[in-house]
């Protein structure tokens, strides 16, 4: 067996590496990893399974295997800045960056062979798996055509594209290149398999199939470790405007396969707790703690958030979260919404966007620190942003209604808040974007469609005690005394303490006078204690 790349020809039979036909003088172990590398190029090969491979399993130091590794390299040219061949990942492992031809027959190095390349973008690195920023690592394969006319194969194609490149938009998410998804089509591939080939921890598969006026696209996203099917949705549509249902479908999927790779992440995270944990490992553990939505989860949050920051000053998600957590504490726990604090979250949030400014997530939780600032307008503008950057992201839907709500257009507020749902119903904050919904309800004056909203949110498990709050307050505006009653005594029940004096410290973030007094009436009717 031979392998070929560029003007070099790697022959595992003959133990032998030649450029341009000639053969060079390289020691045998350097030869046995150049093997090992080149044999899995497009992965990251460890440091430990090269030790077992190449040192057979004989305990050495990295200071030995880094030699090997800069012997490798003098050998093919390369060197460890340009790295052009042996790309190295920090802290973990090396991967080989070349397209590499397999040669099984007997031919001058010169010569081409019929055997298909590993694919070039996977070889030069744009599959981006294992990275060392520790970020998970997504393919997107092309969606299979179930239909009977061959001449839907664009829409499959063009859905498989819209859900790259939406998802693209998350970016803590690595989405490997369109080219290289698409060099598997039509092709049997073991998830498991193309997970190691790729570097990839998640896998997603689809299909689509139409029938007449209708449309069926099914989608799931696989665990590429384990092959486990961590989420899959299936979506019937009547066709009429193609691209504005390709739009609506995509944007779906997009959004909804978000949260449950964060999910993923976290709970892998969980099970495994490494006792040395790295900025990415600070941020997915705050981030887990942070969805707990209690007080002392809150706290935890902020100090693994921070602890983020000082791993990895570059690493913009910790400071942007961070803020988000100390805004949360502010309103529901025990942080003091001081002006010091504010400022201190305003500029974590800059922080981010420095960073990265084309990053969405950074400027809906800069909206949602302007919010508590009463910043509305500057908020919505935030949000509008983060819309731009990525239209599939819920979450800036929910706190774009949140802003127009306190600036009382109420009803943009609502179309917004419908967004967010449709978008992610799935997602770990979707009781807040019930709860925050009731609250532009209450102060519009829609108390009975508010009380509906609240519902909806105190049935999903993580809701928070405002939710109680809400409903009480909207059930008492009602006229529904009795029932506003039971609220307020599932609310204390929630919230032991919660009174009027506690609510109108809570709700600094409103800045309009008849926002707060309308909301405190709504407490005292239904007997809520005065504090």
């Amino acid at each position: 067996m031979r392998y070929l790349f560029d003007e070099f020809s790697l022959d595992a039979d003959r133990f032998e590496l030649s450029r341009d036909g000639a053969p060079l003088r390289v020691e045998p172990q350097v030869i046995e990893l150049l093997l090992l590398l080149v044999e899995n190029a497009g992965r990251m090969v460890s440091k430990d399974e090269i030790i077992d491979v190449v040192w057979r399993g004989r305990v050495v130091s990295e200071a030995a295997v880094s030699s090997r590794i800069k012997s490798a390299r003098q050998a093919l040219g390369d060197d460890g800045q340009t790295q052009r061949y042996i790309r190295t990942v920090h802290k973990k492992g090396f991967r080989f960056g070349g397209e590499v031809r397999r040669d099984e027959a007997e031919t001058d190095p010169g010569e081409p062979s019929d055997e298909a390349p590993v694919p070039a973008a996977v070889a030069s690195g744009e599959a981006p798996g294992g990275t060392s920023s520790g970020r998970p690592a997504v393919a997107v394969l092309p969606f299979v055509n179930l239909s009977s006319d061959a001449e839907q194969e664009y829409l499959s194609d063009g859905i498989t594209a819209d859900v790259i490149a939406r998802l693209c938009k998350h970016r803590w998410i690595d989405v490997v290149a369109r080219n290289t998804s698409f060099g598997f089509k039509g092709r049997a591939v073991d998830v498991r398999e193309l997970g190691r080939l790729l570097s990839v921890a998640y896998v997603v598969e689809g299909s689509v199939q139409r029938g007449g006026n209708r449309i069926r696209v099914a989608v799931q996203l696989v665990d590429a470790a384990s092959g486990l099917n961590r989420w899959s949705e299936r979506y019937d549509r009547e066709m009429s405007d193609i691209f504005a249902l390709q739009d609506e479908i995509t944007e779906m999927i997009a959004a909804r396969l978000e949260p449950e790779i964060g999910l993923s992440e976290r709970s892998k995270l969980i099970q495994s707790r490494p006792p040395d944990l790295h900025a990415w490992d600070c941020y997915h553990l705050g981030i887990f703690h942070f969805f707990k939505f209690t007080g002392p989860d809150n706290v935890e949050a902020q100090r693994l958030l921070l602890r983020a920051q000082q791993l990895d000053p570059q690493f913009g998600e910790a400071f942007a979260w961070w803020a988000y957590a100390l805004i949360l504490g502010m309103v529901y726990w025990e942080t003091p919404p001081t002006p010091e604090l504010l400022d201190q979250a305003l500029a974590a949030c800059d922080r981010a966007l420095e960073i990265d400014r084309q990053n969405a997530s950074f400027h809906a939780l800069r909206a949602r620190v302007l919010l508590a600032r009463c910043e509305y307008r500057h908020a919505i503008a935030e949000n509008q942003a983060a819309i731009e950057l990525n239209p599939s992201f819920a979450a800036a839907h929910c706190g774009l209604g949140d802003s127009l709500a306190y600036e009382k257009r109420y009803e943009e507020a609502v179309e917004c808040f419908d967004r967010a749902i449709a978008l992610s119903p799935n997602d770990p904050q979707l009781w807040a974007f019930y709860s925050y919904g009731a609250l532009a309800l209450i102060f519009k004056g829609d108390y009975d469609t508010a009380v509906a909203w609240t519902d909806r949110a105190a049935g999903i498990p993580n809701c928070q005690y405002w939710a109680w709050a809400h409903r009480t307050v909207a059930m008492a505006l009602a006229g529904h005394l009795a029932a506003a009653g039971r609220a307020r005594d599932r609310l204390l029940q929630e919230m032991p303490g919660f009174s009027i004096a506690f609510a109108r410290q809570k709700l600094f973030y409103l800045r309009e006078a008849e926002h707060v007094e309308r909301y405190l009436e709504g407490l005292r009717l239904a007997g809520v204690p005065a504090g």
